[in-house]
């Protein structure tokens, strides 16, 4: 397979304190990693940083990170903002908080596709439509003229994965993307990244601290506790074969999904 990206001895400081140390992974084309750990282990911070969405206080302090063969790192803020929508996308954890309340779905779509893709509202639907028909939902006029306190969780969610999708991006990061939802519901997302990956061949970063989504998806595992790596590498080999002990205690103490 083609590597999408490489993440290579990446430390990433919040007002000079490590939150991330050391980290480094690859990502094929197509490929779904998980990035599992107990909370404030360094999960999201490791994802925000290789979207560069640190905020001020954040900063990659040492390591590199490559994306189709070029060093983000080194790229200038609009290149990378050119980078964020066509190429990578985010899925964020409440996605229903991550829209603006007093406009409606359609229009806040139409909005930040413009901003990469000079297009007309029609188009903005008509894609939202396909990409919404693909994960099974059919009543894509109600939704995209919704405002998000008028849908459900679960469609919020769903919403977020038509929102990261609309560009066609090479890779998504999920930050814990079914940790607010009830099970069924989680089966139900679970189920739909999975229809995108495997329909567009799109690769994703999955943030999650449930071993179960890690199992259901992942091809590979990255395990992170108080910001370093305790183990990385194929996911079947690592959930079935835990090497260091924390990933076996992350095993013994959740649920596992079943979809």
């Amino acid at each position: 397979m083609d590597e999408l990206l490489r993440v290579s001895h990446l430390t990433i400081s919040y007002n000079g304190k490590e939150a991330v140390r050391n980290v480094s992974f690859s990502l094929d084309k197509g490929e779904i990693l998980a990035v599992v750990g107990e909370s404030g282990s360094g999960k999201s911070t490791l994802i925000k940083g290789i979207m560069g969405l640190l905020g001020n206080a954040g900063a990659v302090t040492d390591g590199e990170i490559w994306y189709k063969s070029q060093s983000v790192l080194k790229l200038s803020k609009k290149e990378q903002r050119q980078l964020l929508g066509p190429e990578m996308s985010m899925i964020f954890q409440d996605c229903k908080s991550s829209f603006c309340p007093v406009r409606t779905i359609g229009e806040q779509l139409y909005e930040s596709s413009h901003e990469h893709w000079k297009c007309t509202g029609r188009q903005v639907w008509k894609r939202a439509a396909e990409l919404m028909e693909k994960i099974g939902l059919r009543d894509h006029e109600r939704v995209l003229n919704s405002y998000p306190f008028e849908l459900s969780g679960g469609m919020n969610q769903r919403v977020g994965i038509i929102a990261a999708m609309l560009l066609g991006p090479s890779l998504i990061l999920a930050d814990e993307p079914t940790s607010a939802l009830d099970v069924t519901v989680q089966r139900q997302v679970v189920r739909e990244l999975l229809t995108m990956r495997d329909s567009y061949g799109t690769a994703m970063i999955i943030v999650t601290h449930n071993m179960g989504v890690a199992r259901e998806m992942a091809d590979k595992l990255l395990v992170l506790k108080n910001g370093e790596v305790r183990e990385y590498g194929a996911a079947e080999s690592v959930l079935e074969h835990p090497q260091d002990p924390y990933t076996q205690e992350l095993m013994d103490s959740v649920l596992q999904l079943k979809v």
